[in-house]
């Protein structure tokens, strides 16, 4: 069994180090394949799936977590928002003017910052912001969790782009319980950071190629591993031609009717799934008037 587009989360419980894997595989195509991305994005986008869905675990309620890159590199936006229930969706920009982009991430994102957006369904929205001046995606988290959290955290991420349109993501995340994180230095964590050495040892081939078992296994069969139920990793876009009709109401009668009669029709689209909504001069008096309701979804 393959494990792939699932989330796994286990403790090693004599370490005191909480851990979790993710593998994504179908989930992720709908993201990296969205738009003509070079490879380099795609590669991006990869790792920022993977550690947002290893990020839900955060939350403790209905809501959705997003991980945004913001820069004044070639790549100056990218996102990738997740839901308690493991959906995950995202997009990029970055200078389309560019014969070819950089191949490290620090030259991908300079003076760029990382930040988490955590929104529940009913509550305040918290945002923590971290500078990306770390060599790596997987580093620039790790600082996040010791600035904010106080919590020594070990992440990995891995990708394998090597199969066109069959694009595929890895990431083993490692941190102290709460209870055991007085230290933030991982050196002054004997036990974590022998976990971290042990997972360090996890080669790109194996993580792409065992099942997640075998690599716990690999790994930690001289630990006391406690593994929970797995959760499944889906692609879902929140986006619906209701929504985008709630956002016209804002916009007054008079303006959506001239675009009509210039355009057509009002036209909007999703930056994640592309889909396309339109509305006639029917649909905007039906708007405004609070009395529209979605019929389908156009595409």
């Amino acid at each position: 069994m393959s494990h792939y587009d699932e989330l796994h989360r286990y403790l090693l419980n004599a370490a005191n180090v909480r851990g979790e894997l993710v593998r994504l595989e179908d989930s992720l195509q709908k993201i990296v394949h969205s738009y003509e991305y070079p490879v380099q994005i795609q590669r991006l986008l990869s790792e920022m799936a993977a550690a947002t869905c290893m990020l839900t675990a955060i939350l403790k309620f209905k809501g959705e977590i997003g991980l945004q890159i913001q820069s004044k590199g070639p790549v100056s936006y990218a996102v990738i928002n997740a839901s308690h229930d493991y959906t995950l969706r995202g997009v990029a920009r970055w200078d389309e003017s560019l014969t070819a982009l950089p191949e490290t991430f620090a030259e991908l994102i300079a003076n760029g910052v990382l930040v988490i957006t955590i929104t529940p369904d009913e509550g305040e929205r918290y945002q923590g912001v971290v500078a990306l001046d770390k060599p790596t995606l997987a580093e620039c988290i790790e600082d996040y969790f010791t600035q904010s959290e106080q919590l020594a955290t070990k992440v990995m991420l891995m990708t394998d782009l090597s199969v066109p349109y069959a694009a595929r993501a890895a990431g083993m995340l490692l941190q102290v319980l709460p209870s055991q994180a007085q230290n933030t230095d991982v050196s002054q964590d004997t036990e974590f950071e022998h976990v971290v050495k042990l997972s360090e040892t996890l080669t790109e081939e194996e993580m792409f190629g065992l099942s997640v078992n075998d690599i716990l296994y690999r790994l930690f069969h001289q630990e006391e591993v406690e593994v929970y139920p797995p959760h499944s990793v889906s692609f879902a876009c929140t986006c619906s031609k209701q929504r985008s009709a709630d956002a016209l109401r804002n916009v007054e009668k008079t303006e959506l009717l001239q675009i009509i009669e210039e355009d057509g029709a009002i036209k909007m689209n999703c930056q994640y799934c592309h889909a396309e909504y339109r509305f006639d001069s029917v649909d905007v008096e039906a708007i405004h008037a609070g009395q529209f309701v979605e019929t389908r979804k156009d595409q």
